[in-house]
């Protein structure tokens, strides 16, 4: 059976449900599956978990989730650029399990790895730390340590977008587009990659493959706008 997919809405065909949680690659609108986030918006799907370091900007990527009302938490690190997701945090409607960012990046990791959780000293003595468990652990000075537990994540649907993949789903991305997304595909009971260029089987470098195709259920063809987050110019 092949894993390539017309359009994204054929390839999101039956995995937009109330109350999924969807892991999202991208940092900011930097290697972000818009076409598969525009799919989720039109499909109405509602009460959604999203796991993602943000929620783009206002009205592009997540921030188009948010403006429909259909995420009920969100798990991130990074709330900076959208005035939405702000809004909705503060007045309440939105719940926020906020992570310092490399706990994100391993929490998901963990849960693609099989591993329940680890041990870990960031956030300790913060409100991070606030209601998790405690261990002490000697260090290589014989002093003794306090890290708090995280657990690892897992998604019942995964959206990337890769560079160039082939039709079973090798998968390479392109310099900071990679970010989360590689370590996502694994975490996912589902992953649905959107790639600017499908090549033949065989004609990808084995050693430059970033996600192995097992990981991969779903493709299809990403037509992009791939805007600017913050665009800087010059005077003068």
């Amino acid at each position: 059976m092949s894993k390539i997919y017309q359009t994204a809405s054929d390839a999101m065909a039956g995995l937009c449900k109330d109350g999924v949680t969807v892991m999202s690659g991208g940092f900011g609108l930097c290697g972000i599956p818009e076409n598969l986030i525009a799919a989720m918006r039109d499909s109405g799907a509602k009460d959604l978990t999203v796991i993602s370091n943000n929620a783009g900007v206002d009205g592009f990527g997540l921030g188009q989730l948010l403006e429909t009302k259909q995420v009920k938490k969100m798990i991130s690190s990074y709330v900076g650029e959208n005035k939405e997701f702000e809004r909705q945090y503060l007045g309440g409607e939105l719940e926020l399990e906020f992570n310092p960012q490399g706990t994100l990046a391993e929490r998901i990791r963990a849960g693609g790895a099989g591993i329940p959780g680890f041990y870990t000293k960031t956030g300790v003595g913060t409100l991070i730390a606030e209601g998790k468990e405690h261990k002490d652990f000697p260090n290589s000075n014989g002093d003794v340590e306090t890290f708090i537990l995280e657990t690892g994540l897992k998604a019942d649907v995964t959206i990337i977008k890769a560079w160039k993949g082939d039709a079973e789903g090798n998968l390479i991305f392109k310099a900071t587009a990679r970010n989360f997304s590689p370590m996502m595909a694994t975490a996912g009971t589902v992953t649905v990659a959107e790639v600017d260029e499908i090549v033949p089987v065989g004609s990808l470098d084995p050693n430059f493959i970033h996600t192995p195709g097992i990981f991969v259920q779903r493709i299809v063809q990403a037509k992009c706008e791939k805007r600017i987050e913050q665009r800087t110019v010059r005077e003068g």
